[in-house]
């Protein structure tokens, strides 16, 4: 008997793999647990669990995806003319925010407890395995702490709310609110990194106006007039801004607290004037503004507000790094997750030799890039040692530099693993491509990073030797050695021009990450990592691993089946 084809049943679907998805995103990460348990964060091991289980849910996974589909809009005036410039943002951006805040990813850092900042890191790192856009108001509000905890009268009006784990988007007067988010405002048209060039003004309102205005709040009131090209997350409740005071002995900028709404209920006078069309971190507002006649209090010294807002720069550049190694995790276990389910010419993609030995190489950059980024954090958490803050001072620029530079590469390469579905926007891919960039250039540049790196080293000898012990750790392997010795040889001789800071960043984290993992990973995980990246150096293109490396063995490391 014939059979006929149901009408418009064209084909079957087979072949093609479930989505990675309701795993427990902490759970399957080996590395990151082992380095959370070393570097002091081991007590957060059951909550990090249960964030794992919950930010690797279907449900959770849904709304980063609607939260990047339907993005951010600017609302400048109500129905009757007002001026409001208020967000509007899809509900899966509050409930993304919601858990976050909930979570204490911008604050639990803070708390006071042993390995917090490296417990945080953590939670951190997760999150940046599903969702890059809610992640940067928390990296602000974050970093704000450690610029605030040095302006007494503001922390004691601001912290109790920055630190409250209740997510209130509501706009209102920070002393009605049940949590607060900070923001940052420095870039302007005519400067982009060079903020000394700001043009924007800061004039003091006289301490009689401003306390008939403000109260007892009103003690170092400023108005402020001017603009800024990047003004990042305007719905947030306040911003850290630098402006020109004019009386600063040609010093700098100095540095101001400016809310969105003021004391009285008023709106702020902060004209959005656009929101920014950008290639990824579409989930996120990032703006234009103008000050016309802002209150802003000051906050520390005046013409020191460069060193004021890098009190808030150093943590916003450990989340870059954070940000970076999260989103390379999830490029690689979505790319094996694939390849292990996928078949091609009569096998599973992640039997084929060549393929494996992508998937390995894009393993080992993931295992280093989450080693030295919770090694930083610990750098942190030991601030108050000379040594530990010293470190911190070397390899938060160099970390940035180089995890965030090697993410557009790592995500092209695990995108390649997926193919053509990897390249259009219903995978997960595509946004995760799109957001690497933004490390890299967020809070300093490349060369702006190399630039401070040689700072560090100009100004104390302390570097090089904070370094040195930092290596001498790594015990004996000979590579590593003769790599490290001609490293720190070259800093005791002042190699240290600007021409190659590029290159003397990428050597300085190439050997913390093998020092790391020739103490803390496996022999078949540093053994590869030494070979490929300091006996040789790293190329442009991962799938370069030699022969004789055991690739089953760091695939099964990297995403237990």
């Amino acid at each position: 008997m014939q059979t006929s084809m149901p009408a418009f049943d064209t084909h079957e679907v087979t072949n093609q793999p479930a989505p990675f998805e309701n795993v427990n995103l902490f759970l399957c990460d080996p590395a990151l647990m082992a380095a959370l348990e070393r570097e002091g964060g081991g007590a957060a091991a059951a909550e990090l669990s249960a964030l794992g289980a919950q930010l690797g849910g279907a449900g959770v996974l849904e709304l980063a995806r609607l939260a990047n589909e339907h993005g951010p809009r600017l609302r400048n005036f109500d129905r009757g003319g007002r001026r409001v410039d208020e967000i509007e943002f899809h509900p899966a951006w509050h409930e993304l925010m919601r858990l976050l805040i909930e979570n204490g990813a911008h604050s639990s850092a803070w708390d006071g407890a042993p390995g917090a900042q490296v417990a945080r890191a953590a939670k951190y790192l997760l999150f940046g395995q599903v969702e890059n856009g809610s992640q940067c108001p928390v990296t602000m509000t974050y970093a704000a702490v450690a610029a605030l905890r040095h302006a007494p009268r503001l922390a004691a009006r601001w912290l109790p709310k920055i630190l409250s784990r209740e997510y209130d988007p509501r706009p209102l007067p920070v002393a009605q609110k049940r949590g607060a988010l900070v923001g940052m405002g420095m870039t302007e048209k005519q400067g982009g990194s060079d903020v000394r060039a700001n043009t924007t003004r800061a004039a003091p309102v006289p301490p009689s106006e401003a306390r008939a205005l403000f109260g007892e709040e009103g003690e170092d009131v400023y108005r402020l007039v001017g603009h800024k090209w990047f003004f990042s997350a305007p719905q947030s409740d306040a911003h850290l801004v630098l402006a020109q005071t004019g009386d600063d002995g040609g010093t700098g900028p100095s540095c101001f607290l400016v809310p969105r709404i003021l004391p009285d209920g008023a709106r702020n006078q902060i004209r959005v004037q656009r929101l920014k069309d950008k290639l990824g971190n579409r989930s996120n507002a990032s703006s234009e503004v103008e000050f016309t006649g802002a209150y802003g209090w000051l906050l520390g010294e005046r013409g020191r507000g460069i060193p004021t807002i890098l009190e808030m720069g150093g943590h916003t550049r450990l989340d870059c790094v954070l940000g970076s190694a999260g989103a390379m995790r999830a490029a690689l276990t979505h790319a094996l997750h694939h390849a292990r389910q996928r078949e091609a010419f009569g096998r599973k993609l992640s039997e084929h030799p060549l393929m494996r030995n992508v998937l390995a190489d894009l393993a080992l950059e993931s295992e280093a890039a989450t080693a030295l980024s919770l090694r930083l954090a610990r750098c942190f958490d030991e601030i108050a040692d000379p040594a530990q803050a010293m470190l911190a001072r070397i390899l938060t620029p160099a970390g940035k530099y180089w995890v965030c530079k090697r993410g557009p590469g790592f995500g092209a390469e695990a995108m390649e693993v997926i193919g053509g579905s990897g390249y259009v926007e219903e995978s997960p891919l595509a946004r995760l491509y799109r957001e690497f960039p933004v490390n890299s250039i967020w809070e300093g540049s490349g060369n702006v990073m190399c630039l401070d790196l040689l700072r560090a080293f100009a100004k104390s000898p302390a570097a090089a030797e904070a370094l040195g012990a930092e290596l001498a750790l790594a015990g004996g392997d000979a590579a590593h050695a003769r790599y490290t010795a001609a490293l720190l040889a070259d800093l005791r001789q002042g190699t240290r021009d600007e021409y190659g800071a590029r290159l003397l960043a990428e050597r300085i984290v190439l050997a913390v990450q093998a020092g790391l993992l020739l103490r803390h990973a496996p022999a078949f995980v540093s053994g590869a990592f030494v070979a490929t990246r300091l006996a040789r150096e790293p190329g442009g293109a991962y799938g370069r691993l030699p022969a004789g490396v055991d690739c089953g063995a760091i695939l099964e490391r990297a995403l237990p089946q």
